[in-house]
Parts: C-alpha cells; sequence; structure tokens
C-alpha cells in the first residue's frame, strides 16, 4: 500500500546560525583531502586551494584536472549535443571557463557527478585542463539528482538516471530503498526507468500521475526490490501495449491531439478522483488493464479531447 506523503513545514533559522565562520573554512585540510591532493599531482594535475566546506565543514579541493582524465559518472544522463554547443558558444564569446565542474576520485582519474555539459563542452574546444571542485567523498556520486543544475531533466532522462544508480548500487550495499529516498527522489522513476530501458520512446508522462499515487519506496534490499520494479515495469508495459491501441483508434477517427495516451490513462485510472490516501499497485493496475479492454473509441469526441491536460505523450 502507498504511504501518504507527508507534508512538513521547514523551521525557521536563524540567520549567522548554520555552518562555518570565514576564518574557519580556512583551517588546516584533514586527512583525507590531503591523500587526494597527492593523487591530483600524481595525476598531473595541479592542487590550487583547500578549505572546509562553508554548510557541512567537510574538506574540499579546488584543483586544475587533465581533462582527460575526468569522465561522467557512469550512472548520469546522456549529455545533450544542443546545450554542449550552448554552452561552448557562451564560453568562446566569455573568453573564460569560469564555473567549475564538480568531480570524485575514482581508479586512477576522476568521475564527474555534476558538469558532464561543461566537461564535454571544453573538450570539444580542445581544453587541455578543467577547473574542478573535488570532494574526496565517493557517495556524494549517487547525489546526481540533487546535484545537477546545469541542464533541468526531463522524466526520460531523471528515470533513467535513477534506475541505472539503482543497479550500480544494488550490486554493492545492502540498504534497502527506502534508505535511498533522496537519491532516488521518487519511486515512481524506478518503475519508469525500467520502462524506457525496455522502450525508448516510451509515454512515461502520461502514466507519472497514477504512479505518483501508487508507488512507495519497499523495505526490501535493493537487490531482492529489483526484480519487484521489473515485475512492475512489466505490468506498466502491458497496460501501454493496450493504451497504444486505443490511442491509434482514435487518431483513425481523426481525433487530434499530442496528449493521446494521457487522456486515455486518465480516463481509465481509478485514483484520479479518489480521496484514499493509500493504493495498492496490483488493484490498481488490474483495474486499468480492464477499463483499457472495454474502452470504447467511438463515444470520444473532439471537444472531450481538448479538456485534456498534462504532460504530453511524448517524452522526447
Amino acid at each position: 500500500m502507498a504511504r501518504p506523503k507527508k507534508l512538513t513545514r521547514r523551521k525557521k533559522t536563524l540567520p549567522g546560525s548554520t555552518g562555518l565562520a570565514p576564518k574557519e573554512i580556512l583551517l588546516p585540510a584533514g586527512a583525507q583531502s590531503q591523500e587526494a591532493a597527492a593523487q591530483v599531482q600524481a595525476s598531473g594535475g595541479s592542487v590550487l586551494g583547500s578549505f572546509r566546506d562553508p554548510f557541512g565543514g567537510y574538506d574540499l579541493i579546488l584543483a586544475a584536472l587533465p581533462i582527460e582524465r575526468v569522465e561522467p559518472t557512469p550512472y548520469q544522463r546522456d549529455a545533450s549535443d544542443t546545450h554542449v554547443k550552448r554552452l561552448m558558444t557562451a564560453i568562446e564569446k566569455i573568453g573564460s571557463f569560469l564555473d567549475p565542474i564538480i568531480v570524485i576520485p575514482h581508479a586512477e582519474g576522476y568521475w564527474s557527478p555534476n558538469g558532464n555539459h561543461r566537461l564535454q563542452a571544453m573538450r570539444k574546444l580542445g581544453a587541455k585542463s578543467i577547473t574542478a571542485l573535488l570532494i574526496p567523498r565517493a557517495e556524494i556520486a549517487f547525489k546526481i539528482l540533487a546535484l545537477n543544475t546545469e541542464k533541468a531533466h526531463n522524466l526520460r532522462e531523471k528515470s533513467l538516471e535513477v534506475i541505472r544508480m539503482y543497479r550500480a548500487l544494488a550490486a554493492e550495499s545492502k540498504g534497502n530503498e527506502r534508505s535511498y529516498a533522496f537519491e532516488f527522489e521518487e519511486p515512481a522513476y524506478l518503475t519508469l526507468g525500467i520502462c524506457y530501458e525496455n522502450k525508448p520512446r516510451f509515454s512515461g508522462g502520461a502514466y507519472q500521475p497514477v504512479l505518483r499515487r501508487v508507488e512507495d519506496f519497499l523495505e526490501l534490499p535493493l537487490s531482492k526490490a529489483l526484480p519487484e520494479r521489473m515485475r512492475r515495469a512489466k505490468l506498466i508495459l502491458d497496460l501501454d501495449e493496450a493504451v497504444s491501441e486505443i490511442a491509434a483508434k482514435l487518431k483513425e477517427k481523426g481525433l487530434v491531439s499530442p496528449y493521446l495516451k494521457a487522456f486515455v490513462v486518465a480516463r481509465i485510472n481509478p485514483t484520479r478522483f479518489s480521496k484514499a490516501a493509500e493504493f495498492d499497485f496490483d488493484e490498481v493496475l488490474g483495474k486499468m488493464t480492464a477499463s483499457a479492454r472495454r474502452f470504447n473509441a467511438d463515444k470520444i469526441r473532439q471537444e472531450d479531447l481538448a479538456r485534456t491536460g498534462g504532460a504530453p505523450d511524448s517524452e522526447e
């Protein structure tokens, strides 16, 4: 049963009551960052400075790294060619690279959980090096969704990024899904990510509203929860086949809308007008599949579609 989301009010913080004072930020770096600094030097880079984070107090290093030693984490979305070209133009016009990427040490080089578009832009501009904020904490690699502010994710990108992280964590972590709620952000992304892996042009936006109401993080270790996520994704993909057939019939009638699938899913969604706090995933999907099989496309008019809102069917 999906748990209702609790709305918590943020406590008011007194000005100047959190973190470190400016002089405290300049305190000597700890052993972990000293080791990371030595790795920078050994890899052909230069340490430009070290300091403590003003909010969390942990050590940080500002470094210039050989650009060929930096790679994006393998979990995140692919770079957008359009956004990379836009950044290349901006860097050339300004004549400077002013926004260091974030990196963590990895094997003989570095992974960047935040800054892939900037990294690719500098590579295409022929740069020899790149400035980076080095965090000597490997777990930061899984905070991609919270860190990434350079280009907003669409649903497909976010879902694929989350399921890639999930698979990597499942191979090395004993924690359960709920313990990674911050990294994964929403349980619906897990199921949708598997759907996108199996069907790249999947219309996830049509199903996200219902999944947000019926999904919850599972109280299972990731390795054991993954088969359940795959089972749920299959139910969604099977439903999508029926929904696609209905949308095709509506098109044959001459009905035109970028929201055809979203319209059909909304019509068969039993949670749409319900005030219930919890829903059972299998029960809801079973009802939706049965409704899809009974759906009468002949009764739908163009004015019905005109009232449809929400995300377009395509996430591309």
